[in-house]
């Protein structure tokens, strides 16, 4: 039985933030319009901060030279995110990995409903394997990464295509505080706790920027009916230890103060139980999503660090530990 509750609480940086902070916004659906700025001001950060705010050339490889692929699902809920909004991120994993990145704009919520972002996802990664000449792209190189729902949708393409595809096995994962389980399908989560009252969704029940009652709204969207416990392509994190077996080697980032921070524990320690090479890292004292705030918090830089160093790790062909391990970032 697991007890992350250590995990909790705020970090002083993150209370010193906090309070500069303006009061959090009513929990509604927005309109056509406030989707549209919200989108626009993600991109505006992103452009200010991407090195020095000046437009930059494309990054050319030689001729001959084939990289690894990277294969970016974005955050925001299924309702927000741009193409745009991702571009500093993914140039950021490019240029210091040297890989090339596939930045998908998946469909979003509530225009679009379950299981549209996960079919768009799917169709992106036969799209890549269709066109790895094109992209210079070696396939046997190909890694899945994802923030938040991206990361939702990412463990569970890699889940699918490990228990079914015939293309060529993935490399690697990355999974950047991620959803796991849909919110009603969470009992097979907490039975593996100590105590219900010690898991996240309670400890974290009322976390700045990302509540449990926001992950429940933001879920709700997806319109999915009567969703089964035991449906894998919605719930990766209910998968059991002989499902995982052979999965290929995965960094997952957690937030300490994150509703969300248990489901990606307990499954990097399923992964790792199951001999799978796991790299897992805890941002202390931080809420979900706080990379947002960009250079007014020390640890965007780590958040930075954690994601390029995990690309490098899966790519070196790491082998499994025998004992499941924590890293405190």
């Amino acid at each position: 039985m697991c007890d992350f509750s250590c995990y909790g609480g705020s970090c002083e940086e993150w209370l010193a933030l906090e309070q500069a902070l303006p009061p959090a916004a009513k929990l509604e659906m927005p309109s056509v319009d406030m989707i549209r700025l919200a989108n626009e001001e993600r991109e505006a950060i992103e452009a200010v901060h991407d090195s020095s705010g000046a437009p930059s050339p494309p990054v050319e490889t030689p001729e001959e030279e084939i990289t690894p692929l990277c294969i970016h699902f974005q955050g925001g809920g299924f309702m927000y995110g741009t193409l745009d909004a991702e571009d500093a991120i993914c140039a950021r994993i490019a240029i210091g990995c040297q890989v090339t990145v596939l930045n998908v704009d998946y469909r979003h919520t509530p225009d679009f409903a379950y299981p549209t972002q996960w079919n768009d996802a799917d169709d992106a990664f036969e799209w890549a394997h269709d066109n790895m000449n094109k992209l210079k792209c070696d396939p046997r190189k190909v890694i899945i990464g994802g923030i938040s729902a991206g990361a939702w949708v990412a463990a569970s393409l890699v889940l699918q295509r490990h228990l079914s595809s015939d293309l060529p096995p993935i490399a690697g994962q990355i999974l950047m505080i991620p959803c796991l389980a849909h919110v009603d399908c969470y009992e097979p989560q907490l039975i593996k706790m100590k105590h219900h009252s010690i898991s996240s969704y309670k400890q974290n029940e009322f976390a700045p920027i990302f509540s449990l009652a926001e992950l429940q709204w933001f879920t709700s969207l997806l319109k999915i009916e009567s969703p089964d416990v035991n449906d894998l392509k919605i719930n990766p994190g209910n998968a059991t230890p002989e499902q995982v077996k052979g999965l290929p080697p995965s960094m997952i980032g957690v937030a300490g103060l994150d509703p969300l921070r248990d489901e990606g524990l307990l499954y990097a320690k399923m992964l790792s139980e199951a001999g799978v090479p796991v790299d897992v890292n805890l941002f202390v004292g931080l809420p979900h999503g706080f990379r947002c705030f960009e250079e007014r918090l020390s640890a965007s830089e780590r958040w930075d660090r954690v994601v390029e160093d995990g690309i490098r790790w899966v790519l070196s062909g790491p082998v499994a530990s025998d004992e499941f391990c924590v890293k405190t970032v």
